[in-house]
């Protein structure tokens, strides 16, 4: 143990020390030899119901008690001590006239921690004392650099969320701000992106997605349109119906979406390249780029389709009127089975009432 006090800084003579004994003599004995051998911290009673609010008031590392007193014997005082402290109890070292077997056996039982008969010698006392104390230092000592190192822990833990939390937020505005970057050319606004991710990462949700699934559609769907980009000017904003070979060039925006995002394959850009590529595919087989159908079509890009789709449809643009909700729902009605996915069109409606709640919560400012 002495190594162990070297390299852990263990200092047992500033250890507290609490005595118990109800003849005086025997505690001026006992401080007198405590103090010759360095012990700093010394109190003491005659009173052994005076144990327990002493123990609580000074909290000592080490208890002498006496067995034979008036009002509450030893036996009594390690019952109340164990009976009403709910923190690890330090060494109780029973000094005592009696050596019979039987009062050192029922001194264990109860809790004692060693045990010394009077008259004692004094080099043996100081021995178990300064050997009970140690053992008792040092896990203690442990005791408070495990709860120290739990507690940076925890502060550590706090700051990697709050951190977290951060790139997670940072990140969303970025590919919000990616997907603005193509809405803007085709006169849309921000506040549609948000919307139709909000409603899309609802929908995953309720498609059976799990938390971070449906975190991922929040983040990814936002960039559904960034092939847009790639599309000329004259044929984006054209305001009229498209010639047929301008709606070929008009649908490569997702093949383009899906180029510009590949080359990573962290789960965020991965899903957002398959939302790109394929939100623009329908349940019959006749969307595009690929002519996907039913469920060879990726579930987030069925998604997306119908978030982007009720979006679009009830919020107002330079070139049409906002459709009330329930006509937008009537044509996603209308379109389950051809268009969209018919299990999310039934989740879609169980959903309106959250749906909604988003539309208001996001609504485009009025002048």
């Amino acid at each position: 143990m002495n190594i162990a006090n070297n390299r852990l800084n263990i200092d047992i003579k500033s250890a507290k020390i609490l005595l118990v004994d109800d003849e005086a003599a025997n505690i001026k004995l006992l401080e007198r030899i405590l103090a010759m051998s360095g012990f700093t911290s010394v109190v003491s009673t005659q009173d052994p119901r005076q144990v327990l609010a002493m123990y609580l008031e000074h909290a000592p590392d080490i208890i002498l008690l006496d067995l034979n007193m008036p009002h509450m014997d030893g036996y009594d005082v390690l019952d109340q001590l164990h009976q009403q402290v709910d923190t690890d109890l330090p060494p109780i070292l029973v000094l005592t006239a009696q050596y019979m077997q039987e009062h050192r056996q029922k001194a264990f039982d109860k809790g004692a921690s060693d045990y010394v008969t009077k008259p004692f010698d004094t080099s043996e006392l100081l021995s178990r004392v300064s050997n009970l104390l140690e053992v008792h230092l040092f896990h203690k000592l442990i005791k408070d650099q495990n709860q120290m190192l739990e507690q940076k822990v925890e502060e550590r833990t706090r700051e990697l969320r709050k951190a977290h939390k951060q790139i997670h937020d940072s990140r969303l505005q970025i590919v919000r701000r990616l997907g603005r970057a193509a809405e803007y050319r085709d006169n849309e606004t921000g506040l549609h992106i948000i919307r139709m991710s909000k409603m899309a990462s609802l929908l995953a949700r309720a498609a059976g997605m799990d938390e971070a699934a449906a975190d991922l559609v929040l983040n990814a769907s936002p960039m559904h349109d960034i092939g847009k980009i790639g599309i000329p000017d004259n044929i984006l904003l054209k305001p009229g119906k498209f010639e047929a070979d301008e709606w070929e060039i008009m649908k490569t925006h997702a093949q383009i979406g899906a180029d510009i995002l590949s080359g990573d394959d962290s789960p965020l850009l991965s899903m957002a390249r398959e939302i790109a590529l394929t939100h623009h595919e329908k349940w019959d087989g006749s969307g595009y780029p690929n002519g996907l159908r039913g469920e060879d079509i990726p579930l987030v890009g069925r998604i997306t389709a119908l978030a982007d789709v009720f979006d679009a449809l009830t919020s107002e643009r330079p070139y049409k009127k906002a459709w009330t909700v329930e006509d937008a729902l009537n044509l996603i009605r209308e379109q389950s089975g051809k268009h969209f996915d018919p299990a999310l069109v039934e989740a879609f409606e169980e959903l309106l009432p959250e749906i909604i709640k988003i539309k208001e919560e996001h609504a485009e400012p009025t002048e």
